[in-house]
């Protein structure tokens, strides 16, 4: 990993903050702020071509069942390699906020890099939301629901900045809460009923409204960007199902996805973050953030 520099920044519900400076390699800049009980943060890897021009942003959402995880789970970090910025991002897990807590803090950290653009020499045009297992979901919930004022939400500062982004990738995430119940094998409810208590409040069936708001599924709509899902077919925790039910959504409307199937593949491991996937994947978010048809945010405010 040819990173550059590694910059942690944070955010609050209540006022924004603005990294004033960086460190080389292990150090860090933390901006401590208090959201709920605790400060949120994000790690900034840069590649050494940031330092000549601005580089496109992989935000990255670890998963965790929604409820457990750490940012310094970066399994992508190849693509630094082939000249994107990651930051990995820290927010409410479900044992301290249930949902839409989460998507308002990823939608708040889009906002803080996209307003601190010029200064992370990151393109405010070229951002990517990425994730794995819930952050899958997140990270897909993200993508489909621009301007949606229950799941924008209202923390942090650059409100009036977009938290638009221009390509989804979800590695085995959900997308339908209303449905996954139903598809899960025994071990997959053991592991979902409990994970969803805690993130809505109840299961689907009793929070439907809640349940319908937290499934990408629900929001998909012909201004949507190019989508990436990448899902083992034998994966006994997250339904495979759950991929393919996004990928018709995509398609009813004709919108650019891809399902990359890993074989066999159960709920993560090595084989998801190949090196050959992960170049052939980074190729391809290139020519894709390349394409006139990625429309540009709203200028940040």
């Amino acid at each position: 990993m040819s990173a550059l520099l590694l910059i942690v920044a944070s955010w609050t519900a209540a006022a924004g903050g603005t990294a004033d400076g960086a460190a080389a390699a292990e150090g860090t800049v933390d901006y401590l702020r208090d959201v709920g009980e605790r400060s949120l943060t994000l790690d900034l890897y840069l590649p050494e071509a940031a330092a000549e021009q601005r580089s496109p942003l992989i935000v990255w959402i670890h998963g965790g069942a929604w409820r457990s995880g750490s940012k310094k789970s970066v399994p992508v970090t190849a693509w630094i390699d082939h000249g994107f910025a990651i930051a990995s991002i820290d927010y409410r897990l479900s044992p301290e906020a249930r949902f839409p807590a989460q998507i308002h803090d990823i939608k708040a950290a889009i906002r803080f890099l996209r307003a601190g653009a010029e200064m992370y020499r990151v393109d405010a045009n070229r951002f990517v939301v990425a994730g794995s297992s819930a952050g899958g979901h997140l990270a897909a919930l993200t993508g489909v629901s621009n301007d949606n004022a229950e799941l924008e939400g209202a923390v942090g500062d650059h409100l009036h900045t977009s938290s638009d982004v221009q390509a989804v990738v979800s590695f085995y995430g959900a997308s339908n809460l209303q449905s996954i119940l139903f598809q899960s094998t025994p071990h997959g409810l053991s592991v979902r009923i409990p994970a969803l208590d805690l993130l809505l409040g109840g299961q689907p069936a009793d929070k439907p409204q809640l349940a319908k708001l937290a499934s990408p599924v629900t929001h998909v709509d012909a201004s949507d960007p190019p989508l990436w899902l990448i899902h083992g077919d034998a994966d006994p925790q997250m339904p495979f199902e759950q991929s393919q039910e996004l990928v018709a959504a995509y398609e009813r409307l004709s919108l650019p996805v891809q399902l990359d199937v890993v074989s066999g593949g159960v709920h993560g491991g090595k084989e998801f973050y190949a090196t050959d996937r992960l170049a052939r994947l980074a190729a391809e978010l290139k020519t894709a953030l390349a394409e006139p048809a990625a429309a540009a945010p709203r200028a940040a405010q």
